[in-house]
């Protein structure tokens, strides 16, 4: 199997999938496929379990993510995107993992457990009070299904984000209006985010994600 770097900072190339070098070598963390070469352990990106790989696989420009980079994750789920970030900031980096569902949690808590870099918040993402902690963040990036996550990420970038800082939004219509015909629902959102961001990417993600949006912006601060 031939190992080569792709276009993004701190993931590899797998015989053309994505996949990064595991920090935690010997444990999956979603079941992913894992190859070891040259005594190093590759984890492979699945773009059906993770929009953001999906989003890189329709050929993403934008990536703010690196070696020592911070970033404020809205959405965290059970970690499996957070996992792949971990890999790739290391251990200078910080991943704020911010999550409201209890099960949720104790699977980022035991993530957290093995990963340092990654640091589970319990909490909604509409009241960023309850985690001003966090303090100034170089990335934000948010997968959200709520009808106002178009308010959250908003919120949350005046709060955290640096100014001329990247954010990036996975618009997911169906959690907004079951009824409208999702270009519309995502243009609306689109609309709003630019009060507030410049557009910098939309990539709609089939066929890794139906109906879904995403959507890299520039915080104008």
């Amino acid at each position: 199997m031939n190992v080569s770097k792709s276009s993004y900072e701190g993931v590899s190339l797998l015989d053309n999938s994505f996949a990064t070098l595991s920090a935690d070598p010997g444990h999956k963390v979603y079941g992913e496929r894992c190859s070891k070469i040259d005594g190093k352990e590759y984890r492979f990106w699945d773009p059906f379990r993770s929009k953001l790989c999906a989003a890189m696989r329709k050929e993403l420009k934008n990536f703010p993510f690196a070696p020592g980079s911070k970033t404020l994750y809205l959405g965290a789920s059970t970690g499996t995107t957070i996992s792949h970030l971990s890999d790739i900031v290391g251990e200078s980096g910080e991943l704020f993992a911010v999550e409201i569902a209890p099960q949720c949690m104790k699977s980022l808590i035991a993530l957290s457990d093995r990963r340092q870099n990654i640091i589970p918040i319990h909490a909604d993402a509409r009241q960023p009070q309850q985690y001003e902690e966090v303090g100034q963040v170089d990335a934000l990036y948010q997968d959200v299904a709520q009808p106002d996550q178009d308010d959250i990420i908003i919120k949350n970038a005046r709060m955290f984000l640096k100014p001329g800082g990247i954010a990036m939004i996975c618009i997911k219509s169906q959690s907004i209006d079951v009824t409208k015909d999702p270009k519309l629902v995502f243009d609306a959102v689109v609309k709003k985010l630019e009060t507030a961001f410049e557009i910098l990417e939309k990539i709609r993600l089939e066929p890794f994600d139906k109906d879904h949006l995403f959507v890299v912006l520039k915080f104008r601060g």
